[in-house]
């Protein structure tokens, strides 16, 4: 027995189909994510097993094995990529329907295009799970759509989905200046960390993120990665080349399977190879001279998703914030139709979700409203209004002026705003005051990650060596592996190196 109704299951199609699309997507990337935690689990241990620093650190690396963190981690991919080809999908079978009349033959053209897009994907080499997407979601989106649109006359149906697609035609136009100005950290800063339900949101975000970023990061964009010189004699050439590697966080483990890059020498020639086929050549002085080009020029060529990654950015800004309309619009009509009729139903609910989108983009409009006086900034610290004193600190940051010379902001150290209090750690970044350094070692106790995260990158901004012990000593005690992502990053601008360590972390530069 169907528990929908039939006259409430077609008017909610879009929903439903996208919902069998989401699905569908979250499966397949809690698969994705669980066997990529694992790997990095192993490549972890086997970092680790060498003596050196490993991010996530040993108590929170137990997390990858976790079903939950594949969860979690997968569902930033669902609401990215699965929305994306959720909703590319949705448009394709309202398109074959409402316009192609149904007809089979137009079924062909439809098919060409995902399949080229499927080899697009691939095009740096296969990827299973891409190809998963990329296979089940349209399928399951394409029928659950065909199967609950309403019948009757086209003309009158196609006139009406046109309708309501204008709303988010506008909103897009509306929200597009948005876009060349920081979209997502706006959004973060005067969106979500406004509200508690917000800050759950990043809390739950910063918590996740991290798991599917390493499936989608090209090899030069990761912390640590592994590599095996066995196949090369030992000597001073070796010796040579493991320090360089050493210096961009390549890292030699014991078994040369499972490693990101072998190394191997051919007359005066250095031969690079991974487990996928990928091999560069390229002559050993060259090497020694540019070897962060050289492993760069390996990484693009290792990179098996550039198109998905791109792919991923453009479905998490245009179908994430689509699906969400559609949701919540499918949810006010199914509330109103049942006190007013379908027609007047469809209007309310167009109408609400055009002001609701409206009324999200008016804090971020009130970016422009509060302009930064930036010949006086110890002024605009002082005042009462949050979203000056914010852009203040933000301009302070990006112009590099020294904030320590402004004393008001010593009266917001405290602020209950995260927002503020991240912007005061950013702009600290820049002050050369002793007294900064002191208040960036007391924010690495703030209890938000995303302020922790920001005073270590004004620490490693700051160019002090002398932070390097309380950076390591964050490393260590952190189970949040975001910050510690953010405390690597800072030990390596402030020249820090990986080296062999016995059983505690060594705070040698």
């Amino acid at each position: 027995m169907n528990p929908i109704p039939l006259k409430w299951k077609t008017p909610l199609y879009p929903a439903i189909a996208i919902l069998a699309g989401l699905v569908t997507a979250q499966v397949i990337a809690t698969f994705q994510v669980f066997f990529a935690n694992q790997s990095l689990y192993h490549t972890l241990t086997a970092i680790g097993a060498r003596g050196y620093v490993t991010i996530p650190n040993d108590q929170t690396m137990g997390r990858l094995q976790e079903l939950s963190a594949a969860l979690g981690g997968g569902l930033f991919l669902t609401l990215s990529v699965g929305a994306g080809i959720s909703v590319l999908s949705l448009v394709a079978a309202w398109l074959w329907d409402r316009v192609g009349v149904g007809k089979t033959f137009l079924l062909v053209p439809l098919f060409l295009l995902w399949a080229g897009f499927s080899v697009g994907v691939n095009w740096n080499g296969f990827s299973l799970f891409t190809t998963l997407y990329c296979l089940l979601i349209p399928p399951a989106v394409f029928a659950g759509a065909l199967a609950l649109m309403p019948r009757g006359n086209r003309k009158q149906l196609r006139r009406n989905g046109l309708l309501r697609v204008i709303p988010i035609i506008v909103l897009g136009v509306l929200w597009a200046p948005q876009m060349e100005k920081g979209l997502f950290i706006n959004i973060r800063d005067y969106l979500l960390l406004s509200n508690p339900v917000g800050e759950r949101v990043v809390d739950f975000y910063y918590q996740y993120t991290l798991y599917p970023a390493e499936i989608l990061k090209p090899l030069d964009r990761k912390l640590l990665k592994t590599c095996s010189l066995n196949s090369i004699m030992e000597g001073p050439q070796k010796t040579e080349l493991h320090k360089a590697l050493l210096t961009h966080d390549w890292i030699e483990t014991e078994n040369k399977k499972d490693v990101d890059l072998v190394l191997s020498l051919s007359g005066n020639t250095l031969i690079l190879e991974n487990g996928g086929g990928i091999t560069l050549e390229i002559p050993g002085n060259e090497f020694r001279f540019r070897p962060a080009a050289a492993l760069k020029r390996f990484s693009s060529r290792a990179d098996r998703h550039r198109v998905f990654r791109q792919f991923t950015f453009y479905s998490l800004l245009m179908g994430f914030p689509i699906t969400l309309y559609i949701f919540l619009y499918s949810l006010f009509l199914f509330l109103t139709r049942i006190w007013v009729a379908p027609r007047i139903a469809e209007a309310l609910s167009a109408m609400f979700c055009f002001l609701a989108g409206l009324m999200l983009l008016i804090p971020l409009w009130q970016l422009n409203w509060h302009k930064v006086d930036h010949n006086n900034p110890g002024s605009a610290l002082e005042s009462h209004n949050r979203y000056i004193r914010v852009n203040t600190l933000k301009n302070i940051s990006e112009r590099h002026l020294d904030l320590s010379a402004f004393s008001a902001h010593k009266t917001h150290l405290t602020s209950p705003y995260t927002t503020e209090r991240y912007w005061l750690a950013k702009a600290l970044g820049t002050s050369r005051n002793h007294g900064s350094h002191e208040i960036l070692l007391g924010f690495l106790k703030d209890p938000s990650p995303v302020v922790v995260s920001a005073a270590l990158f004004s620490l490693g901004r700051r160019g002090e060596k002398k932070a390097i012990p309380k950076i390591l000593q964050c490393i260590k005690t952190s189970d949040h592996w975001y910050v510690q992502w953010y405390a690597y990053r800072a030990l390596k601008t402030l020249g820090w190196q990986q080296k062999k360590r016995s059983l505690h972390i060594d705070s040698d530069p």
